[in-house]
């Protein structure tokens, strides 16, 4: 009916002779309420055939037609295209270069804004919070705060909570309590920004007096609470409380609810459970959702049932990377990695490009079945082929992979001429490779840049201790549980989270 409406619209704009600016906004601003951006877009094309010059207002219902489409490139021709931008027009180019380009241009076109002369309002100031939050640049949050006070914004709640969110994503947890203290007025808003920012910083007992002081609760602040305690693998049973007890008060899971509380289920190994919430998946309006289905996936590999991972997979009508990565990392972790080679390869025939947690995923693939030359392969394409520069844990993968194969003399040179400064996870991968190949004097080496990295690491040792004892060095091994003792270090004892039946 929506699209009807709009459509008639259109029809009647394109037979008519006489173009009035009026008719045209009105029309276009029926498609961007519509989320009609390819109609909207279409009207564009007709407007510039027709030959009619859009004054400004015309102008700046265009810009925000293809903000709203997320089409930066367009966006940022027709604010060019505008004499003189009002502050609607440099708002929404600010808002189009925050979601879709880097943090830099969005800050260069804020400093181009201030230098116009024209005064930032509270949507200005919000959005330059969000980017300070994104690059976790707290001196320019601080400054930020400091012109919303001087400017008397002090009473505007949106700018408020996107204060709570700037000063808690940038590790700044108490200046964002403070934020919220002085709050004249605190809504449900506000209050899930402050559970999120105490389930960042791992303060779920102050998240939850959060939460149990907002008289009217809804979903979002739901969510807030069962995300942030799955986030925390100390804390991923309470998320399961706390899912029963939001369906107990009436509320329905949403598509966020079902990633988060699948993602506790991946931390428990709750097969049982994770059987369960897809069964709610299923019969939700949330079956087909990407998000939903590609958590499932991880967790049915990941609690051992690769085929039931892979039943979710093929039955998915829509599939993106995230999803794709999934089931290629179950097959890796499962030891299946021909499987994960050949969906990596049909991923590529569909034009779906890879992303570093994919890399990482095939990496890993080939390390457990100790496939070095399409490890190589797999590494080298990440820069060549895609433009990725590999992380740290990606050169860990190649370490790892070479080191399995027996190469430990070229895993060494590689460790060495590495862009990036190794951390523990790389040179442990020597040093568990080094156990395997019975090679003391490089897993002494690899043990003491371990120890300058973190002396307190207690798998550093074991493994160390584990190769003198396969080689007989018995001498060794006493040095290094001397060494532990003196330390301080001492071996967890091991735990299950594996389900079994009764």
């Amino acid at each position: 009916m929506r699209y009807g409406i709009v459509n008639l619209i259109t029809t009647r704009l394109f037979s008519s002779l006489k173009l009035n600016s009026t008719g045209l906004s009105c029309a276009l601003q029926s498609y961007i309420d519509s989320n009609a951006h390819l109609e909207g877009q279409t009207l564009h094309a007709f407007i510039v055939k027709a030959g009619f010059k859009p004054d400004i207002y015309l102008s700046t219902k265009l810009l925000i037609l293809y903000v709203k489409s997320n089409n930066l490139k367009y966006a940022r021709q027709m604010f060019d295209k505008i004499h003189e931008p009002t502050i609607e027009s440099w708002n929404a180019m600010i808002s189009c270069y925050s979601r879709n380009g880097p943090a830099e241009k969005t800050l260069n076109f804020i400093s181009q804004m201030a230098n116009s002369g024209l005064k930032f309002d509270g949507f200005t100031y919000a959005s330059i919070l969000r980017v300070s939050a994104l690059i976790h640049d707290l001196g320019l949050g601080k400054q930020v705060h400091t012109q919303i006070t001087k400017n008397g914004f002090q009473s505007d709640e949106v700018l408020y909570t996107a204060l709570i969110d700037m000063y808690s994503k940038s590790d700044s947890i108490s200046c964002a309590r403070k934020v919220f203290s002085e709050m004249p007025e605190r809504n449900v808003v506000s209050c899930t920004a402050m559970i999120h920012g105490y389930m960042r910083c791992a303060c779920p007992n102050e998240a939850h007096e959060i939460f149990d002081g907002i008289h009217e609760k809804d979903v979002v602040a739901w969510n807030a609470l069962i995300e942030g305690y799955s986030s925390h693998p100390n804390y991923a049973l309470k998320s399961l409380t706390a899912y029963v007890e939001m369906q107990r008060s009436g509320f329905r899971p949403t598509v966020s609810t079902f990633s988060s509380i699948i993602g506790a289920c991946i931390i428990l190994s709750a097969l049982e459970q994770g059987q369960m919430i897809h069964a709610q998946v299923i019969k939700s309006d949330s079956r087909h959702d990407v998000r939903s289905n590609s958590a499932l996936i991880d967790m049915y590999a990941k609690c051992g049932e690769i085929l039931e991972s892979r039943r979710v997979f093929d039955k998915m009508p829509h599939k993106n990377i995230v999803s794709w990565t999934a089931i290629i990392d179950g097959y890796g972790k499962h030891g299946d990695t021909n499987e994960a080679l050949r969906l990596y390869e049909k991923m590529l025939k569909f034009g779906i490009q890879p992303n570093h947690v994919t890399f990482l995923s095939m990496l890993s693939a080939c390390g457990h079945t100790g496939l070095t030359q399409e490890g190589w392969q797999v590494f080298m394409s990440m820069r060549e082929e895609y433009g990725l520069e590999p992380k740290v844990e990606h050169y860990a993968c190649m370490v790892d992979i070479l080191g399995r194969a027996g190469l430990l003399d070229e895993a060494l040179c590689f460790i060495r001429k590495m862009p990036v400064e190794p951390n523990d996870d790389v040179w442990g991968a020597l040093l568990g490779a080094c156990g395997i190949h019975g090679n003391v004097e490089m897993a002494s080496l690899a043990a003491e840049e371990l120890f300058k990295l973190n002396a307190a690491r207690p798998g550093s040792y074991v493994g160390l201790s584990n190769t003198f004892a396969a080689a007989g060095r018995w001498e060794g091994v006493s040095k290094v549980r001397e060494l532990m003792r003196e330390k301080g270090v001492s071996k967890d004892a091991g735990c299950s989270w594996v389900e079994r039946e009764a």
